[in-house]
């Protein structure tokens, strides 16, 4: 069931909620706007974890945004069919997700004020969470051992393509005011002190009551335990819930 994958000039998408029309449209015509924020990462990097962070500064740590909407809600996928529908109804300021290599994201991010917050882990750990997801996510065909998924992951034979390349890309807009990156394995090591610097680069200022709330209701057992974040909502016809979950560890 949508384990096929479609190709746009020469990589690999999930048939499943994705087409060309789509992703063509979110490179020529979707228009950025100033006020955007995009959370961008390859695939497996830490997406939710920081989908979560940046719901709760948002909203000045208060958790009951991020406890109440679904997080594909609070910040629709740009790149998928169903996504970009809502990316398109969503009024302003918009919180977006992303897995875009640079190449495809919207040209019309160019020149505008809107800002990416980029995280990035290190490939070794990005194998593995990507190898376990594809066997809970329909949206992904059978890659066979995890020998064989690491041969496709290091041709970049895999969706979303190379981890390299996409890396090499946004990390080229280093030194950009609007361009923020962060590791996944700071985020694990100081996420208080990067729950700072990240609402200095949004522009908020938080409270220390207000930041120790964002690191309280963004930490691993917490977003294990919220229905809006941790997967347990995706619909079957998605995900094969009997297989496994979305937060698996947690390092």
């Amino acid at each position: 069931m949508g384990t096929e994958y479609i190709t746009y000039k020469g990589m690999l998408f999930p048939r499943l909620d994705y087409s060309p029309e789509t992703i063509s449209y979110l490179q020529s015509e979707f228009q950025v706007r100033d006020d955007d924020v995009f959370n961008v990462t390859y695939p497996k990097s830490g997406t939710n974890w920081m989908l979560e962070i940046l719901s709760l500064i948002r909203c000045d740590g208060d958790p009951s945004w991020a406890r109440s909407v679904l997080n594909w809600d609070r910040a629709p996928w740009i790149e998928s069919n169903n996504g970009q529908e809502a990316a398109l109804k969503y009024p302003p300021p918009r919180l977006l997700s992303s897995h875009m290599p640079l190449q495809f994201f919207p040209r019309s991010f160019q020149g505008s004020r809107a800002k990416v917050i980029y995280t990035l882990r290190s490939p070794k750990d990005v194998v593995t969470s990507y190898y376990h997801f594809t066997h809970i996510m329909h949206a992904f065909k059978d890659h066979g051992p995890l020998d064989a998924f690491l041969q496709d992951f290091l041709s970049g034979n895999v969706p979303y393509g190379s981890w390299f390349d996409h890396v090499a890309g946004w990390l080229g807009l280093r030194g950009q005011d609007n361009f923020f990156y962060i590791t996944y394995e700071e985020l694990q090591q100081d996420l208080r002190g990067s729950v700072q610097r990240i609402s200095r680069f949004l522009g908020k200022e938080l409270s220390e009551q207000q930041i120790s709330s964002v690191v309280e209701n963004a930490s691993f057992q917490t977003m294990r335990r919220n229905k809006m974040c941790n997967f347990s909502e995706v619909p079957d016809e998605f995900m094969d819930h009997s297989k496994g979950q979305l937060l698996r560890k947690g390092h």
